[in-house]
């Protein structure tokens, strides 16, 4: 095979199939044949042209999972054949001051997947060995997909130093994000509240771990959670910064609101429900490699798993298209080996 299949996005909302010449990996990267690739809210910034040059054109695309068939030179620890996935994270330089501080996620010189370089909304994609992700035994591509992005971001900014066991922890917002960060929240030995819009969600979100729902439609959230002692961490995952001012006066002593949902507009928060109760606001960038495999090894452990909506690569648009709507329940993941 000297070619492959890609969607390549340019300008604003133009996704187009293209025929690209395979080639071999440069030094310190491989080659995947992509099996599944999650479609996520962030490829709005590869296909609705909110990038530096619009015009050129990009694969979108950054929830990979896929097998290595070809190493470049200097890849020592994976080979052909490895089951591997790839993240919004293309892998860290080693070499700038994050970087040598240990501190991957901000390394200076990240690639970001389906942004900067090709993603996968395509049959083949090249990434650095550096941000690769091995994928365990036990379960699917079509799982681990989404797990390496929405599952990642929400499983990291669970993790809060001092957040103890039993302790009060939000999840705002039941969606791609918010029905994964349940499910973590619950495994990790939180009590859990979910807080969305209506009464028809509750049942879900108590299926997913959830031991209290708050619905933000008839009370406020803030005032709800300091009603019942006040929550250590909020994980923020609805795309509303507007929805999100409230939850700060709903924090324990010392809680954290940690933002996870990318929305343009702002927050909005008065200095007091700040400083009274010496809470924190703060946001969280999924997560390093190493971490990615941590998080599907607990994923794997505690049964976690993404509700998905698989379609066929060749109907990549109307994946994009279904995603963006906010029908999907909840992640949408392309099936490379569907006809």
């Amino acid at each position: 095979m000297s070619t492959y299949r890609a969607f390549e996005a340019t300008g604003v909302h133009h996704l187009q199939l293209v025929e690209r010449r395979l080639t071999d990996p440069a030094p310190g990267r491989v080659r995947l044949r992509v099996e599944a690739c999650g479609i996520c809210h962030t490829d709005v910034l590869a296909v609705e042209g909110l990038r530096e040059d619009p015009s050129r054109p990009i694969v979108p695309g950054h929830e990979i999972v896929g097998v290595i068939d070809a190493v470049g030179a200097g890849v020592s620890s994976w080979q052909v054949g490895d089951r591997v996935g790839v993240g919004f994270l293309n892998g860290q330089c080693w070499e700038c001051a994050p970087c040598r501080r240990g501190d991957f996620v901000n390394c200076l010189q990240q690639e970001h997947t389906g942004t900067t370089v090709d993603g996968g909304y395509a049959e083949v994609i090249h990434a650095r060995a550096s941000g690769l992700v091995r994928i365990p035994d036990g379960i699917s591509s079509i799982d681990a997909a989404p797990l390496l992005c929405a599952g990642l971001t929400t499983f990291t900014a669970l993790q809060q130093e001092g957040t103890r066991a039993g302790a009060l922890v939000a999840v705002q917002g039941i969606g791609g994000l918010g029905h994964l960060a349940l499910q973590y929240a619950r495994s990790l030995g939180y009590r859990v509240a979910a807080i969305a819009r209506g009464p028809e969600k509750e049942a879900y979100a108590r299926k997913l771990g959830a031991h209290v729902y708050i619905d933000s439609t008839v009370t406020d959230p803030g005032t709800e959670l300091a009603a019942r002692g006040g929550a250590s961490l909020v994980i923020a995952t609805a795309t509303s910064g507007g929805s999100m001012n409230p939850l700060v006066k709903g924090l324990a002593p010392k809680g954290k609101l940690i933002v996870v949902g990318a929305t343009p507009d702002p927050l909005t928060i008065a200095t007091p429900d700040l400083i009274f109760g010496t809470h924190t606001v703060t946001g969280s960038l999924t997560g390093s490699s190493i971490q990615n495999e941590d998080n599907l090894a607990f994923s794997l452990a505690h049964d976690i798993r993404p509700s998905v909506e698989v379609m066929p690569f060749a109907q990549a648009p109307d994946a994009y298209e279904r995603m963006l709507s906010g029908q999907a329940r909840f992640r949408v993941v392309l099936d490379m080996t569907a006809a």
